[in-house]
């Protein structure tokens, strides 16, 4: 295995999720196709070293995400200015919880979440 390819996400309104991701977020999109067979929309999205694909699929369940669920617990974004992407998510109207210092390696991180309640978290390399 090489690396990871992509992270496929399934949203309940799929415009809100791809303003999310793509406008919020900043992820570029890659190429975005409607699947009338499923109707399904599914969108690629630029994430760096990896791609989203963001799915939307007709009365999909929510999955629960709090308290910790068993499965993926969240998705995390690299970041060299924490403080700038907190403001930049905060400008555009997304809660962000207090920034965290992680114990074992001294770098800064905290937590929101997608329009679904999918907990993401932004992690400071810089």
């Amino acid at each position: 295995m090489r690396g990871i390819h992509h992270i496929a996400i399934i949203g309940a309104d799929y415009e809100r999720s791809r303003r999310f991701y793509a406008e919020i977020l900043g992820f570029a999109i890659l190429h975005e196709a409607y699947r009338a067979e499923r109707r399904s929309w599914k969108c690629d999205l630029d994430a760096g070293n990896a791609r989203i694909e963001l799915f939307s699929f007709p009365d999909a369940p929510p999955r629960p995400s709090r308290p910790e669920a068993q499965g993926l617990r969240h998705l995390a974004f690299a970041t060299d200015d924490l403080d700038a992407e907190i403001a930049r998510l905060s400008g555009h109207g997304v809660a962000v919880e207090p920034v965290r210092v992680d114990p074992y390696t001294g770098k800064r991180f905290t937590f929101f979440a997608d329009p679904d309640g999918l907990p993401l978290e932004l992690y400071e390399e810089g």
